[in-house]
């Protein structure tokens, strides 16, 4: 697509929201127009760190196999340049302790590769990259009040009305697309609603997630592993990771799934880790130092809008990342869903603007969501005290997927198939292949990886 319009000018795009989603946005657009705009209300630091439009960076995050995949793929030189910084690469399943059900699946070497990096050092990193793009301009303590239709038109939005910092009125800024990245905080329904349309539908389910994350400083030959992954379950509605970060530190999540919200203060924090399904990541928290006191938050629930369901939508709007869909964060699907959906946005700009680029993207953004979604909500409602409704199919599929983990404990292909999907690198339909079903509904012992 070439980067003029039709009068000769430079085609512009605007993307609201300079986190994660927005930043992957902006890189794909460089390829279609010859002017991208970020626009964020935050002040964003010169360096990395976290930052008051991103509360949930102080936390642990999960890139998948799949994100990262993504990312080399859209930065090239990414993995390299993070480990320079103090990030690590690591096989997602030997050098990662996953347990699963109370027990750590099968630890074989993977075809996953994992990236250790805090959440505010990525971001950061990714804002370098992309500022350094010809074309583009990232603006902070900018807020952005509503999207702008065209002179004349009530379906074509024209740019966005922007309030910077220090002025005291707003202004317009004209653009050919404008792609709403604004996260959890979106006010796209409202905006949708302001310009004559229909809000999208909404799924919600609240899992009572509550979590608090704690630093700890990271010495050679403190641990086994370089990440420990211990997910909640139904008897034991808690869990909690431990990912290595720069700057040699350990990243500490601990969380719950039913409304408990584990300790702010530090004197009890270790307590809570003593009640986790394994014993194993508060034995070493027992010997860790750490570097500051827990921070508390809270998921209230997670939200799915379902912008592809929408007959009319407005030409030249756009919505991405979080502002689609919230997802459970302690499946850690948030990141790479967003960066597919950026390769979704960039097939769909490749077969043209024109006014059905939102009914494409938005197809294609679903698909991608109803695998993360589905894994999500179904893993949620496996905890007796999460709200929703359970039909046969969740209910046949939670015990079917419970029996893998517990297969995948002594069988390695079991354990690596479960880990391929959970990765979103493989469908979930490879679960139930016959090879799959042969070895989870009658297991044995001495598997081997084929």
């Amino acid at each position: 697509m070439s980067g003029e319009d039709g009068s000769g000018g430079a085609r512009h795009a605007v993307v609201v929201g300079a986190g994660i989603a927005g930043l992957l946005a902006a890189r794909v657009l460089t390829e279609s127009f010859a002017r991208v705009t970020v626009l964020d209300r935050d002040a964003l630091p010169a360096e990395a760190g976290p930052r008051r439009g991103v509360p949930q960076s102080r936390h642990a995050h999960g890139l998948l196999a799949r994100g990262f995949a993504v990312l080399q793929e859209l930065f090239p030189g990414l993995a390299d340049d993070l480990v320079a910084r103090g990030a690590l690469v690591r096989d997602a399943n030997a050098d990662v302790k996953w347990f699963s059900e109370g027990r750590r699946l099968s630890p074989t070497a993977s075809d996953l590769a994992c990236l250790l990096v805090s959440r505010p050092e990525l971001e950061h990193y990714l804002r370098s990259r992309v500022t350094a793009l010809p074309g583009v301009t990232i603006e902070d303590r900018c807020e952005v009040l509503e999207p702008v239709l065209a002179a004349g038109s009530t379906t074509r939005v024209a740019g966005v009305q922007v309030l910077r910092h220090g002025a005291s009125q707003p202004q317009s800024l004209p653009a050919e697309l404008v792609v709403d990245a604004t996260g959890r905080g979106n006010r796209g329904p409202v905006w949708l609603k302001a310009m004559g349309f229909a809000a999208p539908a909404e799924e919600r389910i609240d899992s009572g997630l509550v979590y608090a994350s704690r630093d700890y400083r990271r010495q050679p030959g403190d641990a086994d592993a370089d990440a420990y992954l211990i997910a909640a379950t139904a008897e034991v509605p808690r869990g909690g990771v431990a990912l290595s970060g720069e700057g040699d530190r350990w990243l500490v999540t601990l969380f719950s799934m039913d409304g408990e919200a584990p300790p702010s203060d530090p004197a009890t924090y270790l307590g809570f880790a003593g009640r986790l399904p394994v014993p194993d990541l508060h034995g070493l928290l027992e010997r860790w130092e750490p570097l500051g006191p827990p921070t508390l938050m809270r998921i209230p629930a997670s939200i799915r809008r379902r912008y592809e369901r929408l007959n009319r939508f407005p030409e030249g709007y756009l919505v991405i990342g979080d502002a689609i869909c919230q997802f459970n964060p302690t499946y850690g699907q948030g990141m790479t869903v967003a960066a597919c959906e950026a390769l979704a946005l960039r097939d769909s700009l490749a077969e043209g603007a024109g006014p059905d680029l939102a009914k494409r993207f938005f197809r294609r953004a679903a698909r991608i969501t109803d695998v993360a979604w589905d894994m999500s909500v179904g893993g949620d409602l496996r905890f007796p005290s999460v709200e929703g409704r359970r039909t046969a199919r969740v209910r046949l599929l939670n015990r079917y997927v419970a029996r893998v983990n517990r297969v995948a404990v002594d069988d390695p292909q079991v354990a690596l198939t479960f880990l391929r999907v959970a990765h979103l690198q493989a469908p979930p339909q490879d679960l139930l292949s016959p090879a799959m079903l042969r070895r989870v509904l009658r297991p044995v012992r001495t598997a081997t990886v084929s």
